[in-house]
């Protein structure tokens, strides 16, 4: 009976240190000349069981509508796998009098770079290519963020949107811990 116990015992353990972590959406919003602070911190297993859940404007059923936006005949499905299997580098750079972009693809990661120069902000956006392929995997007018989130799971600890301007600082990311930093 003690071996048998002892068995279940170190069984148990194992599955415990087995078992990944839960991962967490994170949303940081500064605004310290409205004295505005704002923390989001959200599992990301509650996010993949309550988006499917809101049916609100162009949100149905985990998927966004993209409205007017139009392929053209392009299928992104195709167009994403194409560019995940491409080698890394700068796809586009587009610099103007008052803005700067760059689209590339670096480490498995796409990669969407933006200052804008009379308003003074900056964006950056960086998604895992599981997470990108997952969003098109709906077709060509719509997102599917349920999809996304699933593969958010497997993606590790990474910054996926920071934007910053004059007054204000919005960071987007997911990790392990239960709060912001």
């Amino acid at each position: 009976m003690k071996t048998i116990l002892a068995v279940l015992a170190v069984f148990c353990m194992g599955s415990v240190a087995l078992a990944a972590p839960e991962r967490y959406l994170h949303v940081k919003v500064d605004d310290p000349a409205g004295r505005e602070h704002v923390r989001v911190n959200i599992p990301l297993s509650l996010a993949e069981k309550v988006i499917p859940a809101i049916n609100q404007g162009q949100l149905r059923d985990g998927k966004v509508e993209l409205g007017n936006f139009h392929a053209n005949g392009v299928d992104l499905k195709m167009l994403f796998d194409a560019v995940k299997s491409a080698p890394d580098g700068e796809f586009v750079t587009v610099q103007e009098p008052d803005t700067d972009v760059r689209v590339a693809k670096s480490n498995g990661k796409m990669i969407v770079h933006v200052i804008d120069k009379e308003g003074k902000e900056k964006v950056d956006v960086t998604i895992p290519w599981e997470v990108a392929q997952a969003l098109a995997s709906s077709g060509d007018k719509q997102l599917n963020v349920e999809a996304a989130i699933q593969a958010l799971e497997k993606a590790g600890d990474t910054t996926l949107v920071t934007v910053t301007d004059n007054s204000q600082t919005v960071r987007v990311w997911i990790d392990s811990r239960n709060t912001s930093d």
